[in-house]
């Protein structure tokens, strides 16, 4: 069994938002075999506190614009450091840099499949 398509559309326009705000290596991870909480984990991450902000920013906005959802748990703002948005079927990790390659989020679930989000560049 793998995520339910809703979750995975849902991935998809979270993704595309936080290319648009030009994040660093977006993925999407299917953990819909291994946590009954949610289906899918985006990870991506920024340079900067302030580009951790502008791609949490944009990932509410289009997931609001889009497909009327707003997230129903958000930690980490203050900080920018970490900020996790949690949609339920989806919970978005957008990390600093230097804490994504310390925390390895990918490492750590990587027995879970990778998602084609099909992210289209943002240059184009």
């Amino acid at each position: 069994m793998s995520a339910p398509e809703e979750s995975l559309d849902l991935a998809r326009v979270a993704g595309q938002a936080a290319a648009d705000k030009l994040a660093d290596e977006v993925i999407g991870l299917d953990v819909s075999e291994q946590v009954v909480i949610t289906d899918v984990f985006l990870v991506c991450s920024g340079d900067s506190e302030r580009q951790v902000s502008a791609i949490v920013d944009g990932v509410e906005e289009a997931l609001l614009r889009e497909r009327r959802r707003k997230p129903l748990r958000r930690e980490g703002q203050r900080d920018a450091r970490w900020v996790l948005l949690d949609y339920g079927d989806i919970v978005v990790h957008v990390q600093h840099a230097e804490d994504r390659a310390y925390y390895a989020l990918e490492r750590l679930w990587r027995d879970a499949p990778v998602l084609d989000l099909q992210i289209a560049d943002p240059a184009a």
